[in-house]
């Protein structure tokens, strides 16, 4: 296939290139304007629309999607413990096959529509861990996205259903070791959800199978306040005993910690999350992003998957913190295509020659000028969303004019209203 007239849009390094694109397979094979069609090539005008790489979502929860508009509960959550306990563990243990794979499937196809082409996704779901992995794979793959999945473990269900979790944790990695479109993490919920020997299982699992725990840290100070009391020890630190923190975890939220232990988390080399609409609808705190270092990510926590209104959260939070001003705001948005690049040993991101053929289309008509040294302010105040007209996974096709291929999204819309009734039935008794 051959892309013409294309302008590219990168933000690292910052570059703007009318170009043209060769895809084969699933990279692109050659970028330059003097491109010309080969004989049985399919070739594409653009007519000078923007293409970007697609967007990373580098921490959310799909089961979340059925959750919009459901019943609050009858005393309005106080604290981040009872938002925990009186919503969200109440949807999780709720949660059966149906609605698992409907989440999933809804969820995709929002982050489609908004132009992200890859999800890391944290699931829980009590009563049905076995095999719900796989459903949230196949939802993924129906829609046309990649994923990197995960089971939530914790000791709140007791050893047993944390040890399901940890089977599946290990049967999906196993699975899916060498899948070009989606692998598998140890995923645990929170230190102050599980013992030293929980933390012990999901690092020990990690180190065997040669990846990452992708886990919740200090995202509230009950967390801080667990591991001093109980454990007489920072949260990194007991992380940081069980072998939890490795240049492949995902540590998502880090809104409560030291100095001290950001330092060791930039020295042990882990990914850190930023998730700044999910802190502020949980009123926990404002994270510390300047502490953050080179491995940083930008992901949602469970909120719709639009990458681009989740940047504009995070510029202007920070901006109203008042607080360091020595963010580098394009190295946090481009955060994800690094870690996926890491996670699965190809080249995203960039939109050059050998690079994964992840891209998305966007019809932004400028206002003003643009060039290499505003991009950040046309990404930030221009780009939106509703403006991603087609997006390609793999050097496929998967959204053309905003219609998302071999997907009835009608139908899917209807069922997962009725899956939503059923999911809140279930979670009022």
């Amino acid at each position: 296939m051959l892309i013409k007239n294309a302008r590219t849009f990168t933000l690292a390094p910052p570059q703007l290139k009318k170009t043209n694109l060769r895809i084969v397979g699933s990279k692109i094979a050659a970028e330059r304007q003097s491109l010309a069609p080969l004989k049985n090539e399919e070739v594409i005008d653009l007519e000078g629309r923007l293409v970007l790489p697609g967007f990373v979502n580098a921490h959310t929860h799909l089961y979340s999607s059925l959750s919009r508009g459901m019943p609050m509960p009858s005393s309005p959550p106080r604290t981040f413990e009872e938002i925990l306990k009186n919503i969200w563990w109440k949807l999780d243990v709720a949660l059966d096959e149906e609605a698992t794979y409907y989440s999933a499937l809804l969820g995709a196809i929002e982050a489609l529509k908004c132009g992200t082409t890859t999800l890391i996704d944290h699931h829980a779901s009590p009563s049905s861990i076995k095999g719900s992995l796989d459903l949230i794979k196949k939802a993924l793959t129906q829609v046309g996205l990649r994923g990197v999945l995960c089971y939530e473990v914790t000791d709140r269900g007791g050893k047993k259903k944390r040890d399901e979790g940890l089977a599946e944790n290990e049967r999906f990695i196993e699975e899916n070791t060498t899948d070009e479109s989606c692998r598998g993490y140890v995923g645990a919920h929170a230190a102050f959800t599980l013992s030293d020997e929980s933390l012990n299982l999901c690092g020990a699992l990690a180190v065997k199978h040669n990846t990452g725990v992708h886990i919740h840290v200090a995202e509230d100070l009950c967390e801080v306040k667990d591991a001093k009391g109980n454990y007489d020890a920072t949260v990194v630190d007991r992380l940081a005993r069980h072998d939890v923190l490795t240049n492949k975890s995902i540590l998502a939220h880090c809104v409560h910690l030291s100095p001290r232990e950001f330092e060791t988390i930039r020295d042990k080399q882990c990914w850190l999350v930023h998730n700044p609409r999910s802190n502020m609808n949980n009123r926990v705190g404002y994270v510390p992003i300047h502490q953050f270092g080179e491995k940083l990510a930008l992901s949602t926590d469970g909120f719709p998957t639009d990458m681009l209104e989740e940047a504009k959260f995070a510029f202007l939070k920070q901006r109203d913190s008042r607080t360091n001003d020595n963010v580098n705001f394009a190295s946090l948005i481009t955060g994800g295509h690094r870690l996926i690049s890491n996670i699965f040993g190809k080249k995203f991101g960039t939109l050059e020659k050998g690079a994964t053929a992840d891209l998305v289309v966007m019809n932004y008509r400028e206002p003003t000028p643009i060039n290499k040294d505003n991009l950040l302010g046309h990404y930030l105040f221009g780009l939106r969303s509703s403006m991603v007209e087609s997006a390609m996974v793999g050097g496929k096709w998967v959204m053309k004019d905003r219609k998302i291929l071999g997907v009835d999204e009608n139908e899917v819309f209807a069922r997962s209203r009725q899956q939503a009734k059923k999911l809140w039935r279930r979670m009022a008794k």
